[in-house]
């Protein structure tokens, strides 16, 4: 297990917890997904319930609706800012809420890449 989200094994004082049970599966975590700006690499990954999510490792398109409603598919060209991290957008990371550069103009992702699979987005006026 990579990461956990059952109790910490500290209190708020700074003492420590006795386990009173070990580790389960459901509360087990992962790694976030950081979307890189490259050529395409997918990973398909088991999640509960025999599904299976696909994550974007690397991306370099996305799919953006226009304020019209039509949706074309465009060359991702640059990360210009992220909400979620300012040192994401230096590090070119992709995820929900990151404006993107691309041919049509800025727009703001409103898909989760690490999640999808793939990068949807609205073109900003």
């Amino acid at each position: 297990m990579t990461h956990h989200h059952g109790r910490s094994g500290t209190k708020r004082t700074g003492g420590r917890r006795r386990a009173h049970r070990n580790k389960r599966k459901h509360e087990a975590g992962r790694f976030s997904t950081e979307t890189e700006l490259g050529d395409p690499i997918l990973r398909a990954i088991d999640v509960r319930g025999g599904n299976e999510k696909v994550r974007a490792l690397k991306a370099n398109t996305a799919s953006v609706t226009t304020g019209d409603g039509e949706t074309t598919m465009v060359e991702i060209q640059d990360v210009v800012e992220n909400a979620a991290d300012p040192n994401y957008a230096r590090r070119n990371i992709i995820t929900k809420g990151a404006i993107i550069e691309t041919e049509l103009g800025r727009a703001r992702v409103t898909s989760r890449p690490g999640q999808d699979g793939q990068v949807n987005a609205i073109l900003q006026e």
